[in-house]
């Protein structure tokens, strides 16, 4: 039996979550208890619970959730630190109304109630995040479960708590060296790990492991505390897959009369989809974490803590196979099969017309992301009665992705000296649903063979990015005693954002035939390797795996071309850049800096009062928030000028307006664009109630409402708005000289989809939460129900026609076209058609308003509810060995009234990130040091991306993933583990509008772990 009386200062800061340093947490003896730890000290006992292994950590939990002042969810640091968990996003999914996205098969970013991870708000230690996901949504698989002690999810907030989660606020929290019991604690862990379906995968790596150390101590009269901690995870990362792609096309395919099931703009249509993919995908995974904190504590009345994490995860991945482009409106269509008014089937031919080609992938990507969290934290306990925090941290994230394809083409004759694309290209392929599809190509034999196999196009395409916040903060607490108030918290905080996102591009020869000025690569021997499908993709054609490197020195014997950030020599308004080539001015109007600085105060009561004889503990509070955004940005800066010979206008640069010569990275000068900075402020009251009350000694109800915001994914702010006119081609016949255009006119485009101008989602939500817990044996059941208001969210329109000029966006009248001689075979370099003088000659094209695709925040919102039930229990009534066995349940309900389209139809008929139904299942069991556990997390149909060559957003498939581990206590010092991560090998399955519209089938394997623990 131990005491533990916190002064009246830590039992605030204990339960606001103000207090950085962990603590040690206690059951609950006396019915008094939880009253008592908000009044003065009393000389209460409390009796800590003496368990170990799995039970320890879901008692812990328990008692941290019991005695929160909010609705919220917990995990101790033994319940991380004994899971079968890569990450902590595999931990926190175990929570009640908590699931995830795996992205490679495991988890990465969270939902929290049927909301996405953008909706997310997560600190370490008290202290914001930044991401390297180029958004707002924390990448949890960054982070290592045996690097943080503690985790909590608030679903209701309080005004001390950092704004920002519309769904939930994430709190990680790393150990604190002067909270352990021990003088020295010390532990090792080391765990090997095999993936059963990486030997189906050519070059793939089998074998991976997991290394963890930590070591805690106490110094100088235990004044001085030390933590250091570092974790290394290296795995590998496989999967075999089918990706259907979007349903973008839209034609009559079945020609029947008074057909009216299609879009609004093609009533007689059926939609059919740009293609698909069947690919292996392989590579590996690291992941070093390390964590230190310095804690020092000179008196009883204050402490200085120093703390450090840092994450650093790159990836090495290549996927190999098939890239199927059906080729669109203008394919040669027969036997058609239609289910639900969309083409699931049939045989596509290319045409003269269409793009229909089978490319052999190759893609090679690689991702180098790290993320730093440092910060100090000074805590002073002035008087009994008043106290204060100082805290200043910085959290930076680097994202280097890297994504490179190298892609074939069938010829005719790759022996030729100027070999032509085969475009005998026939299709055949009839979808399963969620099962793998039919398919069959008249080129199988093709795909293998080095004679006519060759390399079409090299390309490689980085995101770059860095986010830097450093904040300042400072809160009081300060007591009363009063029958209501038992003390109230104040305090102020600073923070400063910068994030930057740099593209780049290096593209060579041509995806969808042979180019003439960069022509293919011929394969030999050396440089490939037949690849066979095996397992459920046994019957798919066989293709060549090209060795990147060696097709890379015989392409460019000059070394391997690097990116660069340009213009790109078609580019309007280039001025020292012959040629017509592609224009590549995206690289530089998608690059750019997001700023953004936040001002907040808050003031906030503790309630500690009764109601007859039911105590009520809680808080009431508001929280002020003043924010600014802004975004560099390259605004267009021209003008229109007659053409006195043609007659027409011409677009041209306007310096009254502040255009500037802008050079790239090999030397192009444009001057039709100006820099600028845009700018945006606005500020929000937030004002929160929480309240518990107690109704029995074991039972409490909570009651929560509170006005929450969440600002848009910080990418979302950049303005990178760009304005492109369609390219119209024109041909001249060479026997009658009649000039034939692609096009009438030359529509133009407008894309802003990001803009500095967006503000914050918002929503007014209520909880209330039902607890019982046990008193004959340790455990509690939970029910909690929630209801979320939201008033708007952030979508992407598009407005067509748009009039641009009444926009105050410039275009030109017209747009004058090179006019080019017929080819005469095919891969014959474009020829100029010349006048009897010898010049070129041109044709004038009007332009004509097109689409404009922007993003606002609309007025349509709506609600969001669910149920939620948490059940744990050890049932240590049973007699003798059966006392170890115990159940963890949770199970939630969730359903909303809003709708999210993506093109003409509902395609998403949920939210992103919303399963109706989640449920998470543990039965565990010890016996005198063994322990073994079973753990299922089941989600059913919802929405979110999936990633092929483009994001996709799609309806994803109900799935159950299952663990399993056991362990053995050998001694005080040593045990042994034995742990499988996805034992059935649940794939992840996707579908577009329905699931006749395949989306992605993918396998990942069963990982199994099998090591040991050492600790002192």
């Amino acid at each position: 039996m131990k005491t533990f009386k916190p002064s009246t200062i830590m039992a605030a800061l204990i339960s606001s979550g103000v207090a950085f340093s962990a603590v040690p947490l206690y059951a609950q003896e006396s019915p008094d208890t939880s009253v008592d730890e908000v009044e003065r000290p009393q000389e209460d006992t409390l009796e800590r619970i003496e368990v170990r292994g799995f039970s320890t950590s879901l008692i812990q939990s328990l008692n941290q959730k019991r005695f929160s002042d909010t609705v919220s969810e917990q995990i101790s640091a033994d319940d991380l630190g004994g899971l079968p968990d890569v990450s902590m996003a595999d931990a926190l999914t175990r929570l009640p109304g908590i699931s995830a996205v795996r992205t490679g098969g495991q988890a990465a970013q969270i939902n929290i109630r049927g909301l996405s991870g953008d909706f997310v708000f997560s600190t370490l230690n008290g202290r914001e995040q930044v991401s390297t996901s180029g958004s707002r949504a924390i990448e949890f698989d960054q982070y290592p479960s045996e690097l943080i002690s503690e985790a909590a999810v608030y679903k209701s907030p309080k005004a001390s708590l950092i704004e920002g989660g519309i769904a939930g606020t994430v709190e990680l929290k790393t150990a604190s060296p002067l909270a352990i019991e021990e003088q020295h604690k010390f532990s090792a862990n080391m765990r090997g790990m095999y993936n059963d379906r990486a030997s189906e995968i050519s070059d793939a790596t089998e074998y991976g492991h997991r290394l963890s150390f930590s070591y805690q101590g106490k110094f100088l009269d235990d004044t001085l505390g030390v933590s250091l901690g570092y974790a290394r995870l290296f795995q590998p990362s496989v999967s075999t897959q089918f990706i259907g792609l979007a349903y973008n096309g839209q034609v009559d395919v079945d020609g029947l009369e008074g057909d009216t099931d299609g879009p609004s703009e093609c009533p007689n249509c059926e939609l059919i989809s740009e293609g698909f993919e069947m690919q292996h995908k392989g590579g590996e995974e690291t992941r070093d974490g390390y964590v230190a904190a310095f804690e020092w504590a000179p008196i009883d009345t204050f402490t200085l803590k120093a703390d450090a994490f840092v994450s650093k995860f790159d990836s090495e991945a290549f996927a190999r196979g098939f890239r199927v482009k059906l080729g669109g409106i203008n394919a040669g269509i027969t036997n058609p099969v239609v289910v639900n008014n969309s083409v699931i089937g049939g045989t596509f031919s290319r045409t003269d017309s269409s793009f229909t080609r089978v490319e052999l992938v190759n893609d090679d990507n690689q991702d180098f992301d790290s993320v730093t969290n440092l910060g100090v934290n000074a805590s002073w306990e002035i008087s009994s009665d008043f106290a204060v925090q100082f805290d200043v941290s910085r959290s930076s994230a680097e994202s280097d992705f890297r994504n490179g394809l190298l892609w074939s083409l069938v010829g005719e004759d790759a022996t030729a000296a100027n070999p032509v694309f085969d475009e005998n290209v026939q299709i055949s392929y009839l979808l399963n649903g969620l099962n793998l599809p039919d398919i069959g190509f008249n080129q199988t034999d093709a795909f293998t063979d080095l004679d006519r196999v060759m390399v079409s196009k090299y390309g490689i395409y980085p995101f770059e990015n860095t986010d830097e916040l450093d904040a300042y903060r400072v809160d009081f607490q300060y007591y009363v005693d009063t029958p209501i108030i038992s003390g109230f918290e104040f305090g102020y905080r600073y923070s400063d954002r910068e994030y930057n996102n740099d593209r780049s591009v290096f593209e060579y020869g041509n995806d969808s035939a042979f180019s003439v000025s960069e022509p293919p690569l011929r394969l030999t021997s050396d440089m490939v390797e037949q690849v066979n499908w095996s397992g459920d993709f046994d019957y798919f054609p066989s293709y060549l795996s090209v060795d990147l490197d060696s097709a890379l020195n015989a392409w460019f014997p000059g070394g391997r071309p690097q990116p660069v950030q340009t213009w790109g020599p078609g580019a309007a308004g280039v001025i020292n850049g012959p040629g017509t080539g592609p224009a590549t001015a995206w690289t530089l109007q998608e690059s750019g800096d997001v700023f953004e600085t936040v001002n907040s105060a808050y003031l906030m009561a503790t309630i500690n009062t009764e109601i007859g004889s039911i105590p009520i503990t809680g808080n009431i509070g508001v929280r002020y928030v003043k924010s600014k955004q802004s975004s560099t940005t390259l605004q267009r800066a021209t003008q229109l000028i007659e053409d006195l010979e043609t007659g027409t206008s011409v677009e041209v640069s306007d310096p009254t307006a502040g255009a500037q010569n802008i050079t790239d990275d090999v030397g192009l000068i444009n001057n039709f664009y100006r820099p600028a900075l845009i700018s945006h402020e606005y500020s929000d009251v937030l004002p929160s109630i929480n309240l518990n009350f107690k109704l029995t000694d074991d039972t409490q109800l909570r009651v929560a409402a509170a006005k929450v915001m969440g600002r848009a994914p910080i990418n979302r702010f950049a303005a990178n708005a760009s304005t492109t006119i369609e390219t119209v081609t024109a041909f001249q016949d060479r026997d009658s000289g009649q000039i034939t255009l692609s096009n009438p006119t030359a529509r133009v485009s407008g894309n802003a989809r990001n803009s500095p101008y967006l503000e914050p989602f918002y929503a007014t939500q209520y909880d209330v939460s039902w607890e019982y817990y046990f008193s004959d044996t340790e455990g509690a059941l939970v029910v909690a129900g929630f209801y979320k208001d939201i008033e708007s969210f952030v979508e992407d329109i598009e407005i067509e026609p748009y009039d641009f000029e009444a926009n105050g966006i410039v275009i030109p009248d017209n747009v004058s076209v090179p006019v080019y001689l017929t080819p005469e075979f095919t891969g014959q370099e474009a020829e100029l058609a010349r006048d009897e003088n010898g010049d070129p000659i041109f044709i004038t094209v009007p332009t004509e308003n097109g689409s404009y695709s922007t993003a606002v925040n609309n007025a349509e919102g709506g609600y969001i509810r669910g149920l939620e039930v948490a059940y744990t229990q050890i049932y240590s009534m049973l007699p003798g060995m059966w006392s170890g066995l115990g159940v963890s349940a949770s199970y939630s309900y969730t359903e909303s009234e809003i709708q999210r389209t993506l093109g003409d139809g509902v395609y998403a008929a949920n939210l992103p990130g919303l399963s109706e139904n989640v449920a998470t299942l543990t039965v565990f069991w010890e016996y005198e040091g063994f322990e073994t556990r079973l753990s299922s997390r089941y989600r059913d149909a919802f929405v979110s991306q999936q990633v092929a060559v483009n994001d996709q957003v799609v309806n994803f498939d109900e799935e159950l993933v299952i663990d399993y581990q056991a362990s053995y206590e050998i001694n005080d010092n040593w045990s042994v583990l034995f742990q499988v991560n996805n034992l059935t090998d649940e794939p992840t399955k996707s579908y577009f509008a329905s699931e006749e519209q395949t989306g992605t089938i993918q396998y990942f394997g069963t990982q199994y772990y099998l090591g040991m623990t050492y600790q002192l």
